[in-house]
């Protein structure tokens, strides 16, 4: 996959692409039947399937005074997704606040028509773009009528009723329902960071744990079962995620505790995949009550994860 960062560098060779353009935060169910209908009519039609995308995601830029921004895929997380979509090139455009006021007529007119000579638009149910959102699958349709290009808008996808969508997606991982979330992305919801040392408090009671840093959405506070990704190998896990109240943290942690596993991972990159809910985070009487607790917790995990066992490679740690 070809990846263009400056809209200068746009060639013929992109003549008559079929495009699509979106922020596609997440690359859920709706993004990748989007990306695979682009995909087959840019092969049935021999041309080149084209993604328009923006980095930092503009909420970023627009709306600077939301912080934290719960991002789903950073920047390489979305371009390694693409790309196993089969995606041909991505257009990725620097988003700023000059940027952000370009208009959704200089944007079809300047970038799409005169760089691209696209054969064809195709978008989300409910993409908008442009200073003001004044683009539209209204609007497009009649620039492309006026220009020569073909729009099609497509409707949304829907996993148990609900629609995928990128804000559904954030709202059930602020809220700990991560498998509604997996639902809707179509895999896993994962979060990759860095394993730093923490408070060491599991370790002292006989069961080892990481604690991860990372700049993605992390789910609600509680306890869950997961699947740790590190150096190609999968393992089982739990984590929990919180302030730990039996010791009284100020600070929110998400601490993992790899089953089964011995080996020293600090300083690592890892990657969650979260699978189920555990349960909430809970103040204990005793360090022996939360032992207790842990013991359930870990012994549930095993029953959930079970079934993941084939994903698992053998390992000899």
């Amino acid at each position: 996959m070809k990846i263009i960062r400056n809209i200068d560098d746009i060639t013929e060779e992109l003549t008559g692409s079929i495009v699509t353009i979106g922020n596609f935060d997440g690359i859920h169910l709706g993004h990748r039947e989007l990306f695979r209908k682009l995909v087959r009519e840019a092969r049935e039609k021999n041309t080149k399937s084209v993604v328009i995308t923006f980095d930092p995601h503009p909420q970023k830029i627009i709306h600077p005074e939301r912080r934290p921004f719960f991002l789903l895929t950073p920047l390489e997380e979305k371009l390694s997704l693409i790309k196993s979509c089969d995606v041909d090139v991505v257009i990725l455009i620097p988003f700023s606040i000059e940027f952000a006021r370009t208009t959704a007529e200089e944007f079809v007119e300047n970038i799409l028509w005169k760089k691209l000579r696209l054969s064809k638009l195709i978008v989300g149910y409910d993409y908008v773009f442009g200073k003001g959102k004044g683009g539209n699958a209204k609007f497009l349709k009649t620039s492309g009528r006026k220009l020569g290009f073909q729009v099609e808008e497509i409707g949304a996808v829907k996993s148990d009723g609900i629609i995928s969508s990128s804000t559904a997606i954030r709202l059930a991982i602020l809220d700990g329902n991560v498998k509604q979330a997996s639902e809707m992305l179509g895999r896993p919801y994962g979060v990759t960071g860095t394993v730093v040392k923490g408070y060491r408090r599991g370790t002292d009671m006989g069961y080892p744990t990481a604690n991860i840093k990372s700049e993605k959405v992390i789910p609600a506070t509680g306890v869950y079962a997961i699947i740790a990704e590190f150096e190609g190998i999968r393992r089982p896990g739990v984590i929990n995620i919180g302030y730990n109240p039996t010791f009284g943290n100020e600070e929110i942690s998400a601490e993992v505790h790899l089953l089964d596993f011995k080996g020293d991972i600090y300083g690592r990159e890892i990657t969650i995949l979260f699978i189920a809910r555990l349960r909430d985070e809970i103040k204990f009487n005793n360090p022996e009550e939360l032992g207790r607790q842990i013991e359930m917790d870990i012994k549930r995990a095993r029953e959930i994860l079970s079934s993941w066992a084939e994903n698992m490679p053998r390992t000899s740690r």
